[in-house]
């Protein structure tokens, strides 16, 4: 049994670890399905977990700061898509410079707002969300298997993290089952079909930038309002482009994209669950390797899948009308 509470606790850490992956991972998906190449997944995240936690901690709110986290980052969001839709910029000179504009603003403003370092306030109870215990989940925890599974697995996590798992049905419906998602795969395969069909390219684009924004904004806000508890600098350490690699490995599909950031989480909460562990034949492995095991994934993902993962083709060109 010592055995079967420990997989149980790397696979609760696995799903909290994925849940930032997950939301940014769905929130690249919408801008690349749509044609917009969004290399800025981190730096919205990373604004979204500043104005989260800032806002929670000012107003002494969890719902006010996962507004402002959201509005923060679909603001961001508009900037990319007026750089690269409107002016037809560089997708990824603009995606470059919003990752540096957050990475320096959120250390500044929060040194200027709150004298901590560029951190925020440590939030407290009501600034945060806190998780949610299912009915039951007490009186079967010692119950064998079943319990924990149910305790710990289904039960004890926020708001945020079952949201983050209904995007994926609700991001399959509405790719394949609307309307909208028809027009926006098509705007990402063959623009000047859909600009021919009267159907208003940069509108739908926008749309899809929107949409990037708000799960952007999520995510951030889980990071600073559920798994640290305040905003540290740089506390998105390199999310945003693992979830890159995760919609390429998944092929910029949901269903597939959940799986890609539920392994990427696993092989994170194996790190932290294995450090300092002596493995067997290995020995105790060093630190500093365990934690960079999810970024050498990264890498061998991205070497071995990205030659056979094709994306939509009109994916980072600048759509410019035919007259």
């Amino acid at each position: 049994m010592d055995s079967f509470a420990a997989i149980v606790q790397v696979l609760d850490s696995t799903i909290r670890l994925s849940v930032p992956l997950l939301l940014a991972c769905l929130a690249g998906l919408y801008s690349e399905r749509a044609g917009i190449f969004d290399i800025g997944l981190e730096g919205k995240m990373l604004v979204g977990a500043f104005a989260g936690a800032a806002a929670a901690s000012v107003f002494h709110s969890a719902l006010i700061g996962l507004g402002m986290a959201v509005l923060i980052s679909v603001a961001f969001a508009m900037v990319h898509g007026f750089a690269s839709i409107t002016h037809r910029g560089n997708q990824i000179v603009s995606g470059v410079a919003i990752n540096f504009v957050a990475a320096g603003s959120t250390i500044i403003l929060g040194q200027a707002w709150f004298q901590q370092g560029g951190r925020t306030p440590a939030l407290q109870p009501g600034e945060r969300f806190e998780a949610i215990v299912w009915p039951g989940a007490e009186a079967v925890r010692d119950v064998p298997i079943l319990g924990p599974i149910y305790a710990e697995l289904i039960s004890g996590h926020s708001i945020l993290v079952y949201f983050a798992f209904a995007m994926v049905p609700f991001t399959w419906w509405v790719l394949f089952r609307t309307r909208f998602g028809l027009r926006m795969r098509a705007v990402g395969e063959n623009p000047a079909a859909v600009d021919t069909a009267g159907i208003s390219v940069a509108w739908l684009r926008y749309r899809a930038l929107i949409c990037t924004g708000v799960l952007t904004g999520v995510a951030g806000a889980y990071l600073s309002m559920v798994q640290n508890g305040g905003f540290v600098k740089d506390m998105t350490a390199g999310k945003g482009y693992i979830a890159l690699a995760a919609l390429i490995f998944a092929k910029w599909k949901p269903v597939n994209a959940m799986f890609a950031c539920l392994l990427f989480g696993f092989l994170d909460a194996l790190s932290i669950r294995l450090q300092g562990t002596p493995l067997p034949v290995i020995g105790k492995v060093p630190v500093q390797f365990m934690q960079a095991l999810p970024y050498v994934l990264t890498v061998i993902l991205l070497a071995g899948f990205i030659g056979k993962a094709i994306p939509p083709r009109a994916g980072g060109v600048p759509y410019v009308k035919e007259r």
